[in-house]
């Protein structure tokens, strides 16, 4: 059997799958998103609770945020700040004793989708998440394309494309750097969007509510966001030429996106016909746990 372990901001998830790949196990926690050790010991107990049921696990496999420096050994690049610069996979190994494969959270979403989602027939994929943060995974002839820096699909980090100079303005991303495409494209992104046109702080979710119940702001911030969906993922039409677009994450819960965005995409794309499709991600939050999971069993 194949534990596969997501890493996310707001929980920590653990799925096992059986030798026929179904979903046999799920278990979840809060993720102590400031404490490095707390995390540690938070994936130790899931672990221990999952064998502790009888499961004889022969395969690990770790999505986390950021991904995994190749010369350090250590994580780089990830929202969840505490585990930048630390020794992830190493202590894990240590911790649970036995080997590992740690990877991308997105990356592991996109394997995911493409091995038995909403990608499963087709060759080219790219997987984005829209939630706590914003990232993206390549899969291209069925294999995970991850890059020679590690950083394959990281496309939050590149610039709002097609963005005025407001939109630069008060958009700075732990990256160092300002307007990118996370500061958009995130949960917090999109609360940020409406508190800049109403002065009121409000969750997604609760933007959406407002939206439905006819609020003009909140409306208006929905629109924006789709268009700031549509201008960050034309790029990679341009670039990628994907089959499909998947996405998952808190905010690909957003209905209206699948209209709209491929709509707005015939402004952006560089060609008169766009064949990419854009769909939710088949397995729901699942996906992203079960990829993790695919990673430890195509290793082993």
């Amino acid at each position: 059997m194949h534990l596969g372990i997501d890493l996310g901001g707001t929980k920590i998830e653990v799925v096992v799958l059986d030798s026929q790949d179904n979903s046999i196990e799920r278990m979840r926690m809060a993720t102590p998103t400031a404490d490095y050790q707390q995390i540690l010991s938070s994936i130790n107990t899931l672990t221990q609770e999952i064998e502790s049921k009888g499961y004889v696990i022969s395969s690990i496999g770790v999505g986390t945020p950021g991904s995994l420096d190749t010369h350090t050994g250590t994580i780089k690049n990830a929202n969840t700040q505490c585990l930048n610069g630390k020794p992830l996979k190493e202590d894990l190994i240590r911790l649970l004793g036995r080997n590992i494969v740690v990877a991308n959270d997105a990356d592991c979403f996109a394997l995911s989708e493409a091995t038995d989602g909403a990608g499963k027939d087709l060759q080219c994929l790219f997987g984005v998440i829209i939630g706590t943060g914003t990232g993206g995974g390549i899969i291209m002839n069925k294999q995970l394309h991850t890059g020679s820096n590690q950083i394959a699909g990281e496309w939050g980090h590149n610039p709002m494309p097609y963005a005025s100079e407001k939109d630069f303005d008060n958009r700075s991303c732990y990256c160092g750097k300002s307007a990118c495409i996370e500061t958009f494209l995130s949960g917090p992104g999109l609360s940020l969007t409406h508190y800049f046109k109403s002065g009121i702080h409000l969750t997604p979710p609760e933007i959406e509510q407002a939206a439905n119940d006819g609020d003009r702001h909140a409306k208006q911030s929905l629109l924006d966001y789709a268009s700031q969906l549509a201008r960050s993922t034309a790029t990679v039409i341009n670039l990628l030429d994907p089959d499909i677009i998947v996405l998952g994450g808190g905010l690909s819960n957003f209905d209206y996106l699948y209209q709209i965005v491929p709509r707005l995409w015939r402004n952006f794309v560089f060609s008169s016909n766009i064949n990419t499709v854009l769909a939710p991600a088949h397995f729901g939050d699942s996906s992203g746990v079960r990829g993790a999971a695919w990673l430890g069993k195509r290793a082993n």
